[in-house]
């Protein structure tokens, strides 16, 4: 197919594209201020432009799930669009297969996914830990909890296994933690009750402190410190949710799980998903192609539509259903994070197979 016709095949589904996600990001935005106004009413350092402000440093994270959407349903217009003006038809009386003019779409979109995780991604994940700061600060408690926290680390001393009932408002703070220390040989050495904890350079500080020792009776410390080679980096990355890590820091939050003791399924699972976006955003014109390369005249247009957004909530589904099995170490992170894109280019490409050349 002569490269000006793919140019304009994938054009018309990019602006198409473009016009969507401007419209879902708008809708989210609008959603989320409104939210933030009625949580900010009682507060008084929220403003209407700060919340505002808040509000559009988190529509980027959480619009970038609506990216198969986007280009499934961008996808499908542009087709019908095409054969509403008789483009397509014209085009196939000129020998052009439904492959050729799918695929500039389809390689449209992986560009697009490609950019998603390289740019949009890493911004979108830096802004939500900042909006997540300013939360805590405009509107009180955003970041205290989160759940029991399990640290091991390496001390010149030796091991030590780190339990804290949830995370504190500062970046390296913990809250009502249990310190378990071992020697060098691994032989339990005392635990360490403190009402909070705070990671400072080459150590960590607790505070309002009870020592159990197996060889001595408890004592009380207003301080105790514990030697530590952890940086706060180290421990934000470590801790931090894996949707919230940047894609060129998964690997290394993974490494860094790994070393304080955690589960690093979860980071090496986001990575895998994330490296195979691109394939997923493919599929989905596969997939729209499926329901939108009928001739317009022959009617039928909203079971087309239906039918490609009953495909797009499967796929949800599948995918969902993966990360569940993948986090529950069911799936390995290769397979969980890949399998939902195959899935569906499997099965658009079998669609198209049999409607085209079968």
């Amino acid at each position: 197919m002569p490269i000006i016709l793919s140019l304009y095949f994938a054009r018309r589904f990019l602006s198409l594209a473009l016009a969507l996600f401007a419209i879902i990001f708008f809708l989210v935005y609008a959603a989320d201020l409104i939210e933030l106004l009625r949580r900010g009413a009682d507060s008084a350092k929220a403003t209407a432009g700060g919340l505002a402000a808040l509000a559009a440093l988190r529509t980027p994270f959480v619009a970038q799930e609506t990216f198969p959407f986007v280009v499934l349903f961008a996808a499908m217009a542009a087709f019908l669009q095409l054969s509403r003006r008789l483009e397509l038809v014209s085009v196939r009386a000129a020998g052009v297969s439904a492959w050729q003019f799918i695929a500039p779409v389809a390689l449209a979109a992986a560009l697009v996914g490609a950019l998603v995780i390289g740019l949009y991604n890493p911004a979108a994940a830096l802004m939500k830990r900042r909006a997540d700061a300013i939360e805590s600060d405009i509107l009180g408690g955003a970041q205290t909890t989160g759940g029991a926290v399990w640290i091991r680390q390496r001390g010149i001393d030796g091991q030590a296994i780190i339990h804290a009932a949830g995370r504190g408002a500062h970046e390296g703070e913990l809250t009502h933690v249990e310190v378990y220390e071992f020697d060098a040989k691994g032989d339990f050495q005392d635990r360490i009750t403190g009402a909070d904890m705070r990671l400072e350079p080459g150590r960590w500080r607790i505070e309002d402190v009870s020592i159990a020792s197996p060889s001595a009776p408890t004592t009380q410390s207003k301080t105790y410190f514990l030697a530590t080679e952890m940086t706060p980096t180290d421990v934000a990355q470590a801790l931090a949710s894996p949707d919230t890590v940047p894609f060129w820091n998964l690997p290394a939050a993974a490494t860094l799980a790994e070393r304080a003791g955690i589960d690093s399924g979860p980071y090496r699972l986001r990575h895998q998903e994330l490296l195979a976006l691109p394939l997923l955003l493919a599929s989905m014109v596969l997939l729209a192609g499926c329901f939108s390369l009928r001739l317009f005249r022959l009617g039928g247009v909203g079971f087309m539509v239906s039918g490609g957004a009953f495909s797009g909530f499967v796929l949800y589904m599948v995918s969902k259903l993966s990360s569940e099995f993948g986090g529950a170490g069911l799936l390995g992170p290769l397979a969980a994070g890949w399998s939902p894109a195959i899935l569906a280019c499997v099965v658009g490409g079998t669609v198209l197979l049999y409607r085209e050349d079968g």
